[in-house]
């Protein structure tokens, strides 16, 4: 049974590559054992929020000038790739990765808890564990960041969402669920998604690719073995004003 899966998963990962003129290829990875079911079920856990608050402020609204590319890791703004495990928690991952539970949640909902918590204590005081727990609240009190407070992106706009990926890390939804997305190996991901939001990652960057793709640099939680060493780079400039795989659809950063 479980062979049968990866066979069956080499095989279309094999076909893919063998297409000409791809942007992008996929790979064997340590998800090839599984459906994309389970693979959904163990890796995905961004819950939608009903509605957003409407009218909220946005800081970069009027930025005036966009660098033609940006990339936060080298300006010291990106901590190493973590891997979440077989853990819906993609939403805490995006939430701390844009500021330095495994049945699923909201980036909006994190940062509240921070505000709320006065802090967030580091991952060396208290480490992750890929498992739903009771809050220690002895090592959560031992704080190492704070944020006053955050603010959403307005949604459905890339060139806004643009404005603040030149300014911080942005935490964004994206719709992760198809097989190329699991199998995404190097490139600029061209391939087709849906807009069901169910995976919160972080836009750290953008910039254009040798054969002139405007992509988006994304920060993901599944391990340095997935991807261009846990990194993926989404095609930016799609023409849908709601992005590749919605990612403009919701976004968020914490306030200082």
């Amino acid at each position: 049974m479980r062979f049968q899966i990866f066979k069956t998963n080499v095989e279309y990962i094999d076909t893919f590559n063998k297409v000409g003129d791809r942007a992008y290829l996929l790979s064997v990875n340590d998800f090839a054992d599984q459906t994309n079911g389970e693979f959904i079920a163990a890796r995905i856990g961004y819950k939608k929020s009903p509605e957003r608050k409407s009218g909220t402020s946005f800081r970069y609204e009027n930025a005036a000038a966009v660098p033609s590319s940006m990339d936060w890791r080298k300006k010291g703004a990106v901590t190493l790739i973590k891997d979440q495990g077989q853990c819906g928690s993609c939403w805490a991952f995006s939430t701390v990765a844009s500021m330095e539970g495994c049945e699923g949640g909201l980036m909006d909902d994190a940062f509240d808890f921070i505000v709320q918590n006065h802090g967030l204590a580091t991952e060396g005081t208290y480490p992750y564990k890929a498992i739903d727990g009771t809050c220690d609240k002895k090592k959560e009190a031992s704080h190492a960041a704070n944020i006053t407070g955050h603010e959403d992106v307005p949604a459905n706009d890339e060139n806004t969402l643009l404005k603040a990926v030149a300014n911080q890390p942005i935490a964004v939804a994206i719709d992760a669920s198809g097989s190329a997305f699991q199998f995404y190996s190097s490139g600029v991901f061209t391939g087709e998604c849906g807009t069901q939001l169910d995976h919160g990652v972080t836009a750290v960057g953008h910039g254009t690719a040798s054969d002139g793709t405007k992509y988006w640099l994304v920060k993901n939680s599944w391990g340095t073995f997935w991807g261009e060493n846990g990194y993926i780079r989404m095609q930016r400039g799609i023409g849908a004003e709601e992005g590749i795989c919605g990612i403009a659809m919701m976004a968020s950063y914490p306030t200082a």
